[in-house]
């Protein structure tokens, strides 16, 4: 499982990203929690879009677990309408 950090900001963007690999790279299906995510900016945004395209691409399954509407109104507020992302949040 991905848990998302409470802040995912251009700060930790690289210290999370080497946290992720082994657990994309080793597992088929993918679940991102957003539970703890209190605060994320633009780099956070794009990182999560660049780790949910890597994962399709992969051709691995994504879930995704939210309890917190941070990352949704944060993709919603840059005006982002990627699908790949989109289908995984909810409504």
């Amino acid at each position: 499982m991905l848990q998302l950090p409470s802040e995912l900001t251009i700060a930790q963007v690289e210290e999370y990203r080497i946290e992720i690999q082994p657990i994309i790279d080793e597992n088929e299906t993918i679940t991102i929690d957003d539970s703890k995510l209190a605060r994320i900016d633009t780099i956070g945004v794009q990182f999560i879009l660049a780790v949910v395209t890597y994962i399709s691409a992969q051709g691995k399954t994504l879930e995704y677990q939210s309890t917190s509407k941070v990352l949704k109104e944060s993709v919603n507020q840059l005006g982002i309408n990627d699908a790949i992302i989109m289908q995984h949040l909810p409504n």
